[in-house]
């Protein structure tokens, strides 16, 4: 699968680039990333050793500004999916508007191997070894999977000893006190929860009758839980990557996620301050949590996990992509056959490169948002581009993400025709 999903991605990218009918060299230049770098990282381990790494960053299209996106430590990192996620943000940004293309980075390894020194060397020797590739008018990294706030302060620091100067800019979803803007833990599960309160206005969804399966209970993926719980929304399963909990009778998003920090490991309980009890309930597979029916599925883990051969299987009324590419291409017919509206991770997931960009902006400004500003100005946003992306796809009776490709695809493609397209060369 991973060798295949950027073939899938810029499959996507030419199929609704037709749709949105712009210029075929606009499609074109949406094919070719703009640089990819592979770097290697030699590490001195906690004993004594040597290991050596590889590393990867993808500026894919700055057509709309300097490049965004950000760093993933996995074992399964590879270029093909570096690139796939670089275009993927390529098109996110220009759904939600902001002056960004798009890029990404990851490292192969799997730092729950790492001791905390450990991981702090990785994460400073990828930034010497990609600091002349990186800047706030380049290339601005940010967390993704497996890392977080505190890396992104080591590589910030790194980033700046290497250059002699301050720039917090050059990364965002960095620790506050280090120029981290307010709202950015939550970001990207507050914007996929906006986009579900969207979507539950124009469907007429009651909260409370509302099931809500949730896979994946990373950072995304609990913070959209959290907030559709708080909102009344009944939470009937959760996972993480060693497996599912399921029950008709919803769960406490809060006790789950205390008891995960515990215990780094999803269980079923009801928490009274600090007194847990396991509560009723089945133990299921992920894979059998994408086929339960409820009324909205959230795959909030890693990408692929909806493919040709079990999306016949879906049951749910709705999909929120709160990770990117959880939905493979040749599924997009059988899910659109069966009627099921899919919120595309394009414009799910974007709150956090919002939130970002709101951080970049205040870097640059020497000036800090207060957390109702941000996440004020969130919900314009996500509202703003929910809306445009619906009200296009119900008048050319579109799928949303054909919408939102388009919408992208426009945006970009007026960049393109301001320098001139082959029309223009050859009246």
């Amino acid at each position: 699968m991973t060798d295949s999903i950027f073939e899938d991605a810029l499959n996507r990218a030419r199929q609704y680039g037709e749709i949105a009918g712009v210029s075929q060299d606009v499609i074109e230049s949406l094919m070719y990333p703009n640089s990819m770098l592979r770097v290697t990282l030699p590490i001195r381990m906690d004993d004594g050793s040597a290991r050596y790494f590889t590393g990867y960053r993808c500026r894919y299209n700055n057509t709309l500004g300097p490049t965004k996106g950000g760093i993933r430590f996995h074992p399964d990192v590879s270029p093909a999916e570096v690139q796939a996620l670089a275009l993927w943000m390529t098109i996110k940004c220009a759904v939600v508007g902001l002056p960004y293309g798009g890029g990404k980075g990851g490292v192969i390894v799997d730092p729950k191997e790492l001791s905390p020194m450990e991981l702090e060397r990785l994460s400073r020797a990828y930034v010497r070894a990609v600091a002349d590739f990186i800047g706030p008018q380049v290339d601005i990294p940010a967390p993704d999977v497996y890392t977080n706030a505190r890396i992104m302060g080591w590589m910030l620091d790194e980033f700046e000893a290497i250059k002699r100067i301050k720039a917090p800019g050059v990364i965002t979803g960095k620790p506050v006190r280090l120029g981290g803007s307010l709202g950015r833990d939550d970001a990207t599960g507050r914007g996929a929860y906006l986009c579900i309160r969207e979507l539950s206005k124009k469907r007429n969804l009651d909260p409370a009758k509302t099931t809500v399966a949730v896979q994946g209970f990373g950072n995304s993926g609990y913070h959209v839980a959290r907030l559709l719980n708080d909102a009344g929304y009944k939470i009937v399963a959760l996972s993480d990557s060693k497996g599912a909990i399921y029950s008709p009778k919803g769960f406490d998003v809060a006790s789950i996620h205390e008891e995960k920090q515990r215990t780094r490991v999803v269980r079923a309980v009801y928490c009274e301050q600090s007194v847990c009890e396991i509560v009723e309930h089945d133990s299921i597979t992920n894979e059998e949590l994408l086929e339960l029916d409820v009324d909205i599925l959230i795959p909030a883990a890693l990408e692929g996990v909806i493919t040709e051969s079990n999306a016949g299987a879906i049951k749910a009324k709705y999909i929120i992509e709160v990770a990117n590419g959880p939905i493979l291409s040749n599924a997009d017919p059988i899910i659109e056959e069966k009627g099921i509206e899919v919120i595309p991770d394009v414009l799910a997931n974007a709150g956090g490169v919002t939130v970002s960009y709101f951080e970049w902006v205040q870097n640059l400004q020497g000036f800090s948002w207060t957390l109702d500003e941000v996440h004020t100005r969130l919900q314009e946003i996500m509202s703003t581009a929910f809306s445009e992306i619906w009200d296009l796809a119900e008048v050319r009776k579109f799928s949303l993400r054909s919408a939102a490709y388009a919408v992208a695809i426009r945006r970009i493609g007026e960049a393109v025709e301001a320098h001139g397209t082959r029309d223009y060369f050859s009246s």
